[in-house]
């Protein structure tokens, strides 16, 4: 019988000690794993010593005033720059660039007290800081030229390097009272949690003619001196394709079917070139591709090349059919004209500051050569003709010469969505814009006059 109770008593002893073990493992070995897990709301309880994210200029954009997080661009970048609450975790930047932000305690002696009950005191915490490419005041720029009552997405970035300078949606909420505000924001149908800029996926319309042009003009199909004949419609694959509001633009020249937006047009030069040429340049374009970002931005839908048929094809060609993209998407295209055929890979940080280490700091880099220097300058003067003289004229500027492109994507369920991709200076370009406004109807009456203000304040910002 003692035997048996000793047996029984090792067993519960080794059982213990197995479990002793694994608690000391949990504890000590993995601890900082587990706090610098992100999205943890546990990593967001040290507000007080949690980093700074600074905008390009050295403003603060999100920083720790004793035990709260503020947020001084508020409304105008919360999507993006996120929250960091000890209730629902973090979001945005916050959440990715919490490896830095989050305080570390520098005292291993508070581990083994944790373990074994004590009070770990006060711990030594050390906390890093990240200089963003964003700029708060051409943010409150995009804040003021976005109506609020709208749904929607701005987004400016600096065609030369890449950097994503602001993004604002619509809607959105006040990351300085997401407590307060957490159930009904979470809750909302219009999801104001949402980042249209980089999560949203629309209909390009026809601001895609800025890339089936390029295709077109880049690969040799077509010269800006071709012409078309647009009677209104274009029967294709037992389909019947027609431009908005069934208008017919009759014979034109590709400069002239790109300025009038003709969708007949664009159909016809998009099944001449064929799949293979058209993906080859989607491709280029990276269409579909991971821009890299420090926070996630949601994949291009575009249908795999076997599956396409002519009649999607000439869709596609002016940025309907099953092709949808994001905001940045549509800004990296204008962006690689601008900069004269070279596309930068988008870029959100400029500097991380580490105690202990050297700033690390990011350079621009190049991502792709979509098109020629002599491609993209053609692309240039055919946008320059849309906003002189017909879809874009609402976003002309005094002394400044802009070139846009005007885009109306339909879609089920609703009006269609107004788009605007634009840059300026066209000459010497330094500000791309972007803005889609959700079943609003025409670009060029919605969202030009948007892309417009946003233009004429961020100009003199941003030198």
């Amino acid at each position: 019988m003692r035997h048996r109770i000793q047996n029984v008593a090792i067993v519960f002893a080794c059982i213990f000690l197995v479990l002793a073990a694994q608690e000391a493992r949990v504890q000590i070995v993995q601890r900082q794993a587990i706090l610098d897990r992100p999205g943890d709301p546990r990593r967001a309880q040290s507000a007080q010593g949690r980093g700074t994210l600074l905008d390009a200029t050295g403003v603060p954009l999100a920083r720790s005033a004793g035990a709260r997080r503020v947020y001084s661009a508020g409304p105008a970048l919360a999507q993006l720059v996120g929250y960091s609450s000890p209730i629902y975790g973090e979001s945005g930047l916050e959440a990715a660039l919490d490896s830095v932000l989050a305080p570390r305690s520098q005292d291993e002696a508070t581990d083994l007290a944790s373990l074994f009950g004590r009070p770990e005191g006060k711990p030594q915490s050390r906390s890093g800081e990240v200089v963003l490419t964003l700029r708060r005041d051409i943010a409150e720029v995009v804040d003021q030229a976005l109506p609020s009552q709208v749904h929607g997405a701005a987004l400016v970035l600096d065609p030369r390097t890449g950097a994503i300078l602001a993004a604002v949606n619509r809607p959105t909420f006040d990351p300085n009272k997401l407590v307060a505000e957490w159930g009904k924001l979470h809750n909302r149908a219009d999801a104001p949690l949402l980042d249209r800029s980089l999560d949203g996926l629309y209909p390009p319309g026809s601001t895609f003619k800025m890339v089936t042009a390029s295709a077109a003009i880049d690969s040799g199909t077509f010269t800006v001196d071709n012409t078309f004949h647009d009677p209104g419609y274009y029967n294709i694959g037992g389909f019947t394709l027609h431009n908005a509001e069934h208008e017919a633009t009759g014979t034109q020249t590709l400069t002239g079917a790109f300025a009038l937006s003709s969708n007949v047009d664009f159909a016809q030069i998009g099944v001449a070139m064929g799949v293979d040429t058209f993906y080859d340049y989607l491709s280029r374009f990276q269409v579909g591709e991971n821009a890299g970002l420090a926070v996630s931005v949601a994949k291009d839908n575009l249908p795999p090349a076997p599956t396409v048929s002519d009649s999607e094809l000439a869709q596609m060609a002016f940025g309907q059919g099953s092709l949808a993209v994001t905001p940045l998407r549509m800004a990296l295209v204008g962006a690689t004209i601008a900069n004269h055929g070279v596309m930068m890979r988008p870029m959100l940080v400029k500097e991380i500051r580490e105690p202990g280490r050297p700033a690390l700091r990011t350079v621009p880099v190049v991502w792709a050569r979509p098109i020629s220097g002599q491609t993209a300058d053609t692309m240039r003067d055919l946008m320059i003709a849309v906003v002189r003289y017909r879809t874009g004229t609402a976003v002309r500027l005094p002394n400044v010469t802009v070139a846009g492109k005007t885009g109306t994507a339909t879609h089920p369920g609703g009006a269609p969505d107004a788009w605007f991709v634009c840059f300026a200076p066209a000459e010497a370009p330094r500000l791309v814009v972007a803005v889609v406004i959700e079943d609003a109807g025409y670009g060029g009456a919605v969202s030009a006059p948007i892309a417009r203000a946003i233009l004429a304040a961020s100009l003199s910002l941003y030198q």
